[in-house]
C-alpha cells in the first residue's frame, strides 16, 4: 500500500462522511497503524494537491486538506462499485464509446488504464462498453486530447455474451474466490478490542478489495455466471468492514480529536 493510496481510503472510507477534511496531524496519526511515517504522508498529501485531489484548508486544529470536487467525483463512483451488495442501478442500456482515432501506443496504454478504473471493457481497438455512464469520462479523453462517438443503447443480442466479450469473467471469479482464502484467517484474528488494530485491518482489506475497481464494472447479477464468486467476495468485504466499523470509528475520533483536547487541556 502507497501513503498516496492510503489516504484515498481513508478519505473515501472516513472522512467524506465527516466533512472531507482532516488537519495533516491527524492524517499522520491515523495512517500511523499502516506502517507509513510523517514525511512519506506530507510528500503524498503535496503531489495529491498538484493532482487536483486535495485542497488546503485552516481548520481549528491547523493547517489540513479537503476534497476537491474531483476527489468527491471520484470517490462517490467508486463507492458504488466498492459495496457490490447494493442494489444494481443498470437500466438494459450500455454506454458505447468509438474513438475517431486510435493514439500512439503510450496513450493507448494510459487510456486503457483509466477507462478498465472507470467501468469500461474493450470490445476492440477503439470500442469500449460500460453498463453505465461514467461522470469522469470528458477529464479522462479530455488528459489524452481524444475525441469519441459516445451513446446508450440496449444490445440486439445475447448481453451475458457481451459481458463475457468485454471482460475475463473466468479470471475475475476466481481472483474473488482466491481473495476469501486469503483474507479470512487474517481478519479473523481481528475481534475489534484494539481500535487501532481494527482501523488498520479494515484499511488493508478496503486497499485489497479496491484493487477489483480496475477489473469489474459492476455488471447486473443477471450478467454474471451462476454462482458467480464476487457475490461471496461482497458479502465478506461488507460483512468484516461492518463488524469492525465500531473499533475502526473510535480510532479515527481519537485521532482526529486529539488536538483539539490537547489545546483545551492546556
Amino acid at each position: 500500500m502507497r501513503a498516496r493510496s492510503a489516504l484515498f481510503d481513508v478519505y473515501g472510507s472516513y472522512l467524506r462522511a465527516r466533512g472531507g477534511s482532516a488537519a495533516i496531524a491527524a492524517l499522520v496519526r491515523l495512517l500511523e497503524p499502516l506502517g507509513f511515517e510523517a514525511p512519506a504522508i506530507r510528500t503524498a498529501v503535496s503531489r495529491m494537491v498538484r493532482q487536483d485531489w486535495l485542497r488546503p484548508v485552516r481548520l481549528a486544529d491547523g493547517p489540513g486538506y479537503a476534497l476537491t470536487r474531483r476527489a468527491e467525483r471520484r470517490l462517490d463512483e467508486a463507492a458504488a462499485r466498492i459495496y457490490r451488495t447494493r442494489p444494481s442501478t443498470w437500466d438494459g442500456r450500455w454506454q458505447v464509446l468509438v474513438l475517431e482515432e486510435l493514439p500512439s501506443r503510450t496513450a493507448r496504454e494510459r487510456l486503457d488504464s483509466s477507462l478498465r478504473l472507470l467501468g469500461y471493457g474493450p470490445l476492440g481497438p477503439a470500442t469500449w462498453v460500460a453498463p453505465r455512464p461514467s461522470a469522469e469520462l470528458e477529464e479522462v479523453l479530455a488528459a489524452e486530447g481524444l475525441t469519441v462517438r459516445a451513446f446508450l443503447g440496449e444490445h440486439d443480442g445475447d448481453d451475458a455474451e457481451l459481458a463475457a466479450r468485454a471482460w475475463d469473467l473466468p479470471a475475475l471469479g476466481a481472483d474473488y474466490a482466491a481473495f476469501v482464502t486469503r483474507w479470512r484467517p487474517e481478519l479473523s484474528a481481528v475481534d475489534g478490542s484494539v481500535p487501532a488494530a481494527a482501523f488498520a485491518a479494515s484499511q488493508r482489506l478496503l486497499h485489497a478489495w479496491r484493487k477489483f475497481l480496475f477489473r469489474d464494472p459492476g455488471l447486473p447479477p443477471s450478467l454474471l455466471p451462476q454462482d458467480w464468486p464476487g457475490t461471496a467476495a461482497a458479502e465478506f468485504f461488507d460483512g468484516e468492514t461492518a463488524r469492525l466499523a465500531g473499533a475502526a470509528e473510535t480510532f479515527l475520533t481519537d485521532c482526529l480529536t486529539r488536538g483539539t483536547r490537547a489545546r483545551s487541556s492546556a
